[in-house]
């Protein structure tokens, strides 16, 4: 009898120091769009390792537009995991002994609170920093849990989360992608700029497609002209050669802008109405060449594929919840 009390309270002090040295120590919500922290645990720890991490939250948190939805840094003695869905990204410190999968599924529950109880409207509208603290009851609730393995064994389900983990493992990001930490300054480049989730366009709809179609067409014309152009300048030398540069340029902005289009890039919206002005230079330029319905029929081309352009969004990767 005396064997089986020593040998379980030996287990529960074995679970207890595992515990003591595996857990969630800090959880925050941010705005991908301009890392404004929208929520965070409000805790008291003074150890000086933390607060270090702590900055390289803050930092991570005006970058995450730049890296996949999924990611882990390692900080010394902790991890920095953290997922963005829908424009909103949830960051969490733990020990650097935590669990990948239970790390994720915290953050799983943390955004799924988020998206239940704050709309986009609100997200968008948010100006003060931690606009949304009281989220922080939530947030120091499920590190409890989080930090107590026996409460979690009958309320969490690990399986699906090991499964998306195996299939779409976190990419371990590394100081040199945040580009400046604690007053050390990276000049490489990071290899994911470009790779985000929000470069995920909306479907392409029939207008979209219509709208590419016609601008390929404009493009062709132009490069037809062009072509054109240049012969006649090498056959009569009072020909403008500015004829054919703006043929030419009207081409590269029609089909600029299909890849405007069809592909995500920063300052999207802003580059294609910079196309659209191109090509309604270039067309004032060949007035004496155009009639009034030629060049009408290339600037609303030209609109109606800026349109399209602004419409196809970039989408967040909605989070499956198995509902």
């Amino acid at each position: 009898m005396e064997l089986r009390f020593m040998i379980k309270v030996s287990s529960e002090c074995v679970e207890l120091a595992s515990c003591m040295m595996s857990m969630v120590l800090f959880a925050s919500v941010v705005r991908v769009v301009d890392g404004l922290p929208l929520s965070a645990s409000t805790d008291y720890e003074q150890d000086k390792g933390l607060q270090e991490t702590k900055k390289q939250v803050k930092a991570l948190s005006k970058k995450l537009s730049q890296f996949p939805d999924r990611c882990t840094l390692k900080a010394g003695q902790y991890n920095i995991n953290f997922t963005s869905s829908l424009g909103v990204g949830y960051l969490m410190v733990c020990t650097e002994n935590y669990p990948n999968v239970l790390a994720f599924c915290f953050l799983d529950e943390l955004q799924r609170e988020f998206i239940v109880t704050y709309d986009a409207k609100r997200v968008n509208s948010a100006v003060r920093p931690y606009s949304f603290i009281e989220l922080d009851n939530f947030i120091q609730k499920t590190k409890q849990r989080f930090n107590s393995p026996r409460s979690l064994s009958t309320k969490i389900n690990l399986a699906d989360m090991q499964t998306e983990i195996k299939l779409r493992p976190p990419y371990q990001l590394s100081p040199e992608d945040l580009g400046s930490i604690n007053g050390f300054s990276y000049h490489t480049p990071s290899k994911y700029k470009g790779i985000t989730p929000s470069q995920q366009l909306d479907p392409v709809t029939l207008p979209g497609i219509v709208s590419c179609v016609l601008s390929i067409l404009c493009g062709g014309l132009n490069l037809l002209r062009g072509v054109h152009a240049i012969e006649s300048t090498i056959q009569n030398d009072d020909e403008d050669f500015n004829y054919v540069i703006a043929f030419f340029l009207g081409t590269a902005a029609c089909l600029y802008q299909c890849s405007l289009f069809a592909y995500f890039s920063v300052w999207r919206n802003s580059k294609s109405f910079l196309a659209l002005a191109l090509i309604c230079l270039s067309n004032m330029y060949l007035y004496e060449l155009r009639n009034v319905w030629q060049i009408l029929f290339h600037v609303t081309v030209g609109a109606f594929m800026t349109l399209q352009i602004r419409l196809r969004q970039p989408q967040g990767k909605a989070p499956d919840y198995n509902v």
